[in-house]
């Protein structure tokens, strides 16, 4: 490992213009008021993709700083760039939101960019300090955006509701990261994996809770109580930025803290990550049956994945880990590209988001029901689109690990996911059409395009992602 010596604040530099950026902004608006709203969210995804070049122009190989509480490697950059992307797009697909002359409000971009700076600081985690660090500041800003409609009753529920059990969630964390301490003495992951070679009572009850609390963040069963109510009373841009970057972040470090802090133990901790798959595979599948709002569907779909995307994680290889990153790169293109049609149903001015609201979508605007649809059999896990493949990288780890049972149950959920993914292909092509949409804003059609056009023809040429992953995922082991 590279110890940054002779530029020690080399690994942090992207986190560090990011930092500044936000603070110079908040400036910004806090002197020109909230005329300035266009202008600092144009300002932010600027700021964002400078900090992305940045992050992709670091020394290659693996840097560290600050006593490696601090990792820069291939799995900390291909991750970062995942959330980064998932930022950008939250901001372009907020434009319409902040454009309403109720809701110039130029600190949500600016939330946007701290939760982002969190995000990174929880990727690059080496030690509990800097995990419980990220972690916060990831979540207090989010807290506060997914309340930013103040007007809506069910905005400020949302925020109440997350908030009271993020907090819950961190305390379980906090617990299981001081359990650990006292029982390894140390809090770097390297040094809990020297001490914890066989794994004494006290630190797998510490990993019990560590577990508890990221489970949370990526909203696991049975930690997803928050995840249905909030996505449907948040704002709709907001909940694309939920469903996105900071399950990238969160699902990171999960898979960082289990298999470089936890190698010695990976029984104990694989019986967890087996049960909450399959927890949380099966109620992302059955409890979205019922669902009539198109945002409560895509929370319960949200679950499921992250279920999916746990079955990487419970095979405890390299081709697990590689697995994961696949996911969670395809699964953020999909969300995105799902999310940019939710908000452009729009009629009359008012946002619609019953499912019955899709009648005979094909008939009245084609391409919209077309590229919807595409996303919907991608979720699915339908070949040749790239959720197909998302899955099929990530059961393959699991079958080549021995999980048998998890992957046969992971296929099955992904047949009864299906149904409900295909109800609503069939109200969009097979119902009678209602009144037209209001034509789709440029911001929203440039997200469709990327995330449809990745999405659909990823199966061409999926080796550059694919290798990638393949080498981030060998820089943890």
């Amino acid at each position: 490992m590279f110890e940054a010596s002779g530029y020690p604040l080399l690994p942090v530099m992207p986190e560090m213009v990011l930092a500044a950026g936000a603070m110079a902004l908040l400036m910004l608006g806090a002197y020109r008021g909230q005329g300035t709203t266009a202008l600092v969210t144009g300002l932010a995804v600027c700021l964002l993709i400078v900090t992305g070049v940045l992050e992709l122009t670091l020394p290659a190989g693996k840097l560290a700083t600050f006593g490696g509480s601090f990792i820069v490697d291939d799995f900390a950059r291909f991750m970062k760039i995942v959330a980064l992307i998932g930022s950008v797009a939250t901001l372009v697909l907020s434009a319409e939101f902040l454009s309403d002359p109720s809701r110039r409000i130029f600190e949500y971009s600016i939330l946007v960019l701290l939760s982002t700076l969190g995000m990174m600081v929880l990727i690059s985690a080496g030690d509990l300090i800097a995990l419980y660090l990220g972690l916060e500041l990831m979540s207090l800003a989010l807290y506060v955006v997914a309340a930013s409609n103040r007007d809506n009753a069910k905005s400020t529920e949302a925020g109440l509701k997350y908030f009271v059990l993020g907090a819950l969630s961190s305390g379980m964390l906090l617990y299981g990261a001081s359990l650990i301490y006292g029982f390894t003495g140390t809090i770097s992951f390297a040094g809990v994996a020297a001490a914890a070679k066989t794994g004494s009572v006290g630190l797998v009850f510490g990993l019990v809770f560590l577990l508890a609390g990221l489970c949370f963040k990526v909203s696991a069963v049975p930690f997803h109580m928050w995840t249905p109510d909030v996505y449907e009373g948040a704002p709709t841009p907001v909940t694309a930025f939920f469903a996105s970057a900071p399950k990238v972040a969160a699902m990171a470090v999960f898979v960082r803290a289990a298999m470089t802090a936890f190698p010695g133990i990976t029984t104990e901790w694989q019986q967890i990550i087996v049960f909450v798959s399959i927890a949380s595979m099966a109620l992302g599948a059955f409890a979205a049956i019922g669902q009539r709002n198109i945002k409560r569907l895509m929370a319960y779909s949200s679950i499921g994945h992250m279920g999916y995307a746990l079955v990487g994680l419970a095979a405890g290889t390299p081709e697990g880990a590689q697995g994961v990153l696949v996911y969670l790169a395809i699964y953020v293109a999909m969300t995105l590209g799902s999310f940019a049609i939710i908000l452009a149903m729009k009629r009359n001015g008012q946002a619609v988001e019953q499912i019955s609201d899709f009648a005979g979508l094909s008939r009245t605007n084609p391409m919209l029901a077309f590229f919807f649809a595409m996303f919907l059999f991608s979720l699915a896990g339908v070949p040749p689109l790239a959720g197909f493949f998302a899955k099929w990288y990530v059961f393959v780890a699991a079958i080549k690990a021995g999980l048998f049972t998890l992957a046969v149950i992971g296929v099955l959920t992904s047949v009864v996911g299906a149904f409900y993914y295909l109800s609503i292909v069939k109200v969009m092509y097979f119902d009678e059409p209602l009144t037209r949409l209001e034509p789709m804003r440029l911001e929203l059609r440039t997200v469709l395009a990327v995330a449809g056009l990745f999405n659909i023809l990823f199966f061409v040429y999926p080796g550059p992602l694919v290798s990638v992953a393949a080498a981030a995922a060998k820089s943890l082991f």
